[in-house]
Protein backbone atom coordinates (compact mmCIF):
# COMPACT_ATOMS: atom_id res chain seq x y z
CA UNK A 1 0.00 0.00 0.00
CA UNK A 2 1.56 3.50 -0.85
CA UNK A 3 1.95 6.24 1.43
CA UNK A 4 0.50 9.34 0.70
CA UNK A 5 0.53 12.98 2.04
CA UNK A 6 -1.85 15.55 1.14
CA UNK A 7 -0.50 18.68 2.41
CA UNK A 8 -1.86 22.16 2.05
CA UNK A 9 -2.03 25.59 2.80
CA UNK A 10 -6.12 27.45 2.80
CA UNK A 11 -7.14 30.71 4.32
CA UNK A 12 -10.83 29.88 3.63
CA UNK A 13 -10.74 26.08 4.08
CA UNK A 14 -11.48 25.65 0.01
CA UNK A 15 -8.24 23.99 -0.63
CA UNK A 16 -8.85 21.92 2.81
CA UNK A 17 -12.04 20.94 1.49
CA UNK A 18 -10.38 19.68 -2.02
CA UNK A 19 -7.91 18.26 0.04
CA UNK A 20 -9.94 16.03 1.80
CA UNK A 21 -11.78 15.34 -1.60
CA UNK A 22 -8.08 14.31 -2.80
CA UNK A 23 -7.44 11.90 -0.26
CA UNK A 24 -10.97 10.06 -0.40
CA UNK A 25 -10.47 9.42 -4.27
CA UNK A 26 -6.58 8.34 -3.09
CA UNK A 27 -8.19 5.94 -0.24
CA UNK A 28 -11.02 4.22 -3.00
CA UNK A 29 -7.86 3.34 -5.33
CA UNK A 30 -6.66 1.44 -2.41
CA UNK A 31 -3.99 3.86 -0.84
CA UNK A 32 -3.11 4.73 3.04
CA UNK A 33 -3.97 8.47 2.86
CA UNK A 34 -2.80 11.44 5.33
CA UNK A 35 -3.96 15.08 5.28
CA UNK A 36 -2.60 17.92 7.02
CA UNK A 37 -2.11 21.51 6.84
CA UNK A 38 1.08 22.37 5.48
CA UNK A 39 2.30 24.42 8.56
CA UNK A 40 1.72 21.08 10.74
CA UNK A 41 4.38 18.35 8.98
CA UNK A 42 7.24 18.38 10.60
CA UNK A 43 9.02 15.47 8.70
CA UNK A 44 8.10 13.34 5.59
CA UNK A 45 9.64 9.94 6.39
CA UNK A 46 7.89 6.92 5.62
CA UNK A 47 5.98 8.57 2.81
CA UNK A 48 5.64 7.19 -0.79
CA UNK A 49 4.48 10.48 -2.14
CA UNK A 50 2.82 14.02 -1.53
CA UNK A 51 0.80 16.22 -2.96
CA UNK A 52 0.80 19.75 -1.89
CA UNK A 53 -2.31 21.70 -2.20
CA UNK A 54 -2.04 25.35 -2.58
CA UNK A 55 -4.66 28.00 -3.18
CA UNK A 56 -4.02 30.98 -5.17
CA UNK A 57 -5.40 34.43 -4.20
CA UNK A 58 -4.17 37.40 -6.79
CA UNK A 59 -2.04 34.77 -8.43
CA UNK A 60 -0.02 34.02 -5.61
CA UNK A 61 0.11 30.41 -3.98
CA UNK A 62 -1.04 30.05 -0.24
CA UNK A 63 2.45 30.92 1.79
CA UNK A 64 1.82 28.19 4.12
CA UNK A 65 2.23 25.78 0.56
CA UNK A 66 5.16 27.61 -0.38
CA UNK A 67 6.98 27.50 2.82
CA UNK A 68 6.45 23.79 2.82
CA UNK A 69 7.77 23.15 0.02
CA UNK A 70 10.63 25.68 0.67
CA UNK A 71 11.41 23.82 4.25
CA UNK A 72 11.15 20.19 2.49
CA UNK A 73 13.11 20.78 -0.60
CA UNK A 74 15.32 17.82 -0.17
CA UNK A 75 13.38 15.03 0.69
CA UNK A 76 10.67 16.53 -1.70
CA UNK A 77 13.20 15.94 -4.86
CA UNK A 78 13.52 12.11 -3.42
CA UNK A 79 9.72 11.52 -3.48
CA UNK A 80 7.27 11.42 -6.36
CA UNK A 81 5.56 14.97 -5.63
CA UNK A 82 2.57 16.28 -7.51
CA UNK A 83 1.78 20.21 -7.05
CA UNK A 84 -2.19 21.38 -6.56
CA UNK A 85 -3.13 25.33 -7.06
CA UNK A 86 -6.87 26.18 -6.54
CA UNK A 87 -8.78 29.26 -7.09
CA UNK A 88 -10.33 29.95 -10.50
CA UNK A 89 -14.01 31.20 -9.32
CA UNK A 90 -15.47 29.75 -12.40
CA UNK A 91 -15.62 26.55 -14.38
CA UNK A 92 -12.14 27.24 -16.50
CA UNK A 93 -10.72 24.52 -14.95
CA UNK A 94 -12.47 21.77 -15.87
CA UNK A 95 -12.38 23.10 -19.44
CA UNK A 96 -8.77 23.22 -20.33
CA UNK A 97 -5.41 22.80 -18.66
CA UNK A 98 -4.50 25.69 -16.14
CA UNK A 99 -0.60 25.80 -16.06
CA UNK A 100 1.42 26.86 -12.45
CA UNK A 101 1.60 30.42 -11.60
CA UNK A 102 4.95 31.96 -11.51
CA UNK A 103 5.29 31.38 -7.83
CA UNK A 104 3.93 28.19 -8.31
CA UNK A 105 6.48 27.34 -11.07
CA UNK A 106 9.09 28.45 -8.56
CA UNK A 107 8.48 26.02 -6.29
CA UNK A 108 8.43 23.49 -8.73
CA UNK A 109 11.73 24.01 -10.63
CA UNK A 110 12.85 23.54 -6.35
CA UNK A 111 11.42 20.27 -6.09
CA UNK A 112 10.77 18.38 -9.70
CA UNK A 113 7.09 17.30 -9.32
CA UNK A 114 5.79 15.12 -11.63
CA UNK A 115 2.72 17.30 -12.24
CA UNK A 116 0.57 20.05 -11.39
CA UNK A 117 -3.13 20.91 -11.68
CA UNK A 118 -5.46 23.42 -11.21
CA UNK A 119 -8.56 23.01 -9.71
CA UNK A 120 -11.69 25.72 -9.44
CA UNK A 121 -11.78 27.30 -5.89
CA UNK A 122 -14.64 28.26 -3.17
CA UNK A 123 -15.95 31.32 -2.04
CA UNK A 124 -18.43 31.41 0.41
CA UNK A 125 -21.18 34.45 0.14
CA UNK A 126 -20.72 35.39 3.55
CA UNK A 127 -16.71 35.57 3.16
CA UNK A 128 -14.74 38.11 5.62
CA UNK A 129 -12.59 40.57 4.79
CA UNK A 130 -13.00 43.53 2.25
CA UNK A 131 -11.79 42.18 -0.86
CA UNK A 132 -13.39 38.72 -0.58
CA UNK A 133 -16.57 40.12 0.69
CA UNK A 134 -16.36 42.58 -2.57
CA UNK A 135 -15.65 39.52 -4.67
CA UNK A 136 -18.18 37.28 -3.04
CA UNK A 137 -21.39 39.66 -4.38
CA UNK A 138 -20.23 38.52 -7.59
CA UNK A 139 -17.96 35.62 -7.06
CA UNK A 140 -19.45 33.21 -4.75
CA UNK A 141 -19.66 29.80 -5.08
CA UNK A 142 -18.01 26.27 -5.79
CA UNK A 143 -16.01 25.07 -8.75
CA UNK A 144 -14.91 22.13 -7.44
CA UNK A 145 -15.56 19.51 -9.47
CA UNK A 146 -15.40 15.92 -7.77
CA UNK A 147 -15.52 14.55 -11.51
CA UNK A 148 -12.63 16.48 -12.31
CA UNK A 149 -10.54 15.24 -8.79
CA UNK A 150 -11.32 11.89 -9.63
CA UNK A 151 -9.73 11.92 -13.21
CA UNK A 152 -7.18 13.36 -11.48
CA UNK A 153 -6.44 11.23 -8.82
CA UNK A 154 -7.01 7.98 -11.34
CA UNK A 155 -4.04 9.64 -13.48
CA UNK A 156 -2.16 9.67 -10.14
CA UNK A 157 -2.65 6.47 -9.25
CA UNK A 158 -1.71 4.51 -12.56
CA UNK A 159 1.63 6.56 -11.75
CA UNK A 160 2.17 5.40 -8.47
CA UNK A 161 1.47 2.08 -10.01
CA UNK A 162 4.18 2.48 -12.83
CA UNK A 163 6.73 3.40 -10.10
CA UNK A 164 5.53 0.28 -8.02
CA UNK A 165 6.21 -2.37 -10.78
CA UNK A 166 9.77 -0.14 -11.40
CA UNK A 167 11.10 -1.09 -8.11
Amino acid sequence: MTRILVAYGSKRDGTAGLAAMIRDALAEAGHEVAVSPARDIACLRGLDAVIVAGALYSNRWHHEARHFVRRHRAALSELPVWLVSTGPLDDTATQRDIPPTPQVRKRADLVGPRGHVTFGGRLSPDAKGFLASAMAKTKAGDWRDPAHVHRWVASIADQLEDLHRAI
